[in-house]
């Protein structure tokens, strides 16, 4: 399982495993598996869906993904979530 780790533009810095809710989600949205999309296409949209959908999920108030969305963020991680050191 993978995390990201979101910082926005804030400075506020949140962690959130992308379960399989999220994962099928995704698969919806960008209409591959999300392995295939993180290895092959490796197009950084996907993860700041992803983040977006992370981040809706939470319950914490979000804007429409898109220019105003990707304004609020400053980097988004990913990393593995089962490693000790991430």
């Amino acid at each position: 399982m993978i995390k990201l780790v979101i910082t926005q533009a804030t400075g506020e810095k949140s962690e959130h495993l992308v379960t399989p809710v999220i994962e099928y989600a995704f698969e919806n949205y960008a209409k591959k598996g999300l392995a295939k999309a993180l290895r092959e296409d490796e197009k950084l949209t996907d993860i700041y869906w992803l983040a977006w959908e992370c981040l809706r999920r939470s319950g914490a108030g979000v804007k429409p993904f898109g220019d105003a969305f990707l304004e609020t963020l400053t980097s988004v991680d990913v990393e593995n979530a089962d490693s000790p050191n991430g």
